[in-house]
């Protein structure tokens, strides 16, 4: 059955921003005396909004210096700057945007990252356009997943019955969010996926699936 609107997260799922956002990430840690690889630390926070990231930065053991918020300001500084140096859209997402918009079914996206952020890796992509008026931050919101209310908001403004909604995730916090919600989700798992299933989600491993998942006409 054809949904009545797809909820895409952005970071990993529209752009190809996470790597970039937690090498960001992990390059702090260093400097503050934790050693952190990319995959490490990709494991801990992909998904997760930078309130959460500091909290769990501090549970390995790091002090932040000064506030979480002037932290926090600081690693959206570092890391807005290495996007705007170029980011890439998921490969074949596109096209997905194109089923979507062929077979008339609405779609928003809903995000634990920023508004400033998702202009650049959405302007950098080529998508911003596409999303305009159908964006959902949790830090404009103050909400963030795994609570299901950034689902719920996001269904309210597009008119949708939240049953009624799917949702393109690629981490555990927001497929659970998903599942919170009574929403189905799909979760993007080009590799290992056992994370996303534990909560629910419905593995595919390309964006050239997802049209066929969704019951898009050929």
């Amino acid at each position: 059955m054809i949904p009545d609107l797809v909820i895409f997260d952005c970071d990993g799922v529209l752009v190809d921003s996470e790597p970039i956002s937690n090498q960001t990430i992990a390059d702090a840690l260093s400097e503050m005396g934790v050693s952190c690889t990319l995959e490490e630390t990709m494991a801990a926070f992909v998904g997760k909004s930078m309130a959460q990231v500091a909290e769990g930065v501090r549970a390995m053991g790091a002090e932040l210096p000064g506030s979480d918020a002037d932290w926090i300001d600081s690693i959206y500084a570092q890391t807005y700057a290495r996007l705007r140096a170029g980011v890439d859209p998921i490969p074949g997402v596109t096209a997905v945007l194109d089923a979507l918009d062929a077979a008339g079914v609405p779609y928003c996206v809903a995000s634990n990252g920023s508004d400033e952020k998702m202009d650049i890796t959405l302007g950098a992509t080529g998508m911003a356009e596409r999303f305009r008026g159908k964006r959902f931050s949790a830090q404009t919101l103050g909400v963030s997943k795994p609570d299901p209310d950034l689902f719920f908001i996001a269904a309210q403004y597009m008119s949708t019955v939240p049953g009624r909604a799917v949702v393109i995730e690629d981490s555990a916090s927001g497929a659970l969010g998903a599942q919170r919600a009574g929403m189905r989700c799909f979760g993007y798992a080009p590799t290992d996926g056992a994370a996303l299933e534990a909560v629910g989600a419905e593995i595919f491993r390309s964006m050239d699936q997802l049209p066929a998942l969704l019951g898009l006409p050929h």
